[in-house]
Formats: structure tokens, sequence, C-alpha cells
């Protein structure tokens, strides 16, 4: 089961976790697990590459895992841009976890 941590400080999304394998099917052949990576590849380019802000990105693919942290202090239209993508991305994971409860457990700390 691949499991979704997203946390927030008051009303903020400030970060996210990804780890594990959602099982769905094997490696090359589970659409729940590209749908995932696609979504968090997204945010982390729309964050990073567009936005140029150098969130904090953390990788290991020993257990599946990837983090993004967003900066501390971001200007308002930053914060409010990345705010409405990890908004998104929550709300894509939620969803996805409906239609995959047995692959995709969403947390909100």
């Amino acid at each position: 089961m691949t499991t979704v941590t997203f946390h927030s400080e008051g009303s903020r999304i400030v970060s996210f976790e990804m780890q594990g394998h959602s099982g769905y099917a094997s490696q090359g052949e589970d659409i729940v697990c590209a749908a995932l990576t696609s979504a968090v590849r997204l945010v982390e380019c729309a964050v990073n590459d567009v936005l140029g802000l150098e969130a904090a990105v953390k990788m290991r693919d020993k257990d599946a895992y990837i983090s993004l942290k967003l900066p501390s202090s971001l200007g308002q239209e930053n914060e409010s841009v990345c705010q409405t993508l990890l908004a998104a991305f929550l709300v894509h994971c939620v969803q996805l976890a409906e239609e995959y409860p047995e692959n995709i457990s969403v947390l909100e700390v």
C-alpha cells in the first residue's frame, strides 16, 4: 500500500510524504503507482522548475519514498500558488484512495 501523508501548520500545507508500493499490479504495469508518481512529479516541477522555489525533495528507491517540503517564506503570490497545487494534489490523492482503497491511504497531520 502507498501512504501519502500531508503535513500542515494551521491551514498551510507545508509538506507531503509518499511511501510504499501500491501493490495494484506488477512494476511497470501499476496504474495506481503511475497516477501518484505523475502527480508528485507535476507538483515538484511546478514548485521547483516553474516557480524556482527550491523546495526540499528527498527520495529513497529502496522503500519507494519521496517527500517535498516547501520553503518557510515564499511571498504572497508564490504561497497562494503552492497552496493551490498542494490542495489539488491532496484532492487527487483522496479521490484515488476512494477508488483504490486497498492500495492508497491518505493522512493529514
